[in-house]
């Protein structure tokens, strides 16, 4: 397993976790989504099937952005 984190700047509130959480569930190969709110970090423990851009595309499509 792999752990991948990214900083999302516009976390801050429980319906963020639930929205990220739900979304990158979704993908086959992720085994945990934990957001830090006070950190605002996402990280992600997938097996190498996820790749990194399915990772990024979950996060934007629950309507959040990655920081740089």
């Amino acid at each position: 397993m792999a752990e991948t984190t990214y900083r999302v700047p516009d976390v801050n509130c429980e319906h963020c976790v639930r929205a990220i959480t739900e979304e990158l569930s979704k993908l086959p190969g992720v085994e945990r989504v934990r957001v830090d709110l006070g950190a605002k970090l996402v990280t992600v423990r997938h097996d190498a099937t996820v790749s990194d851009e399915q990772l990024r595309e979950g996060i934007n499509e629950a309507g959040y952005d990655i920081a740089a």
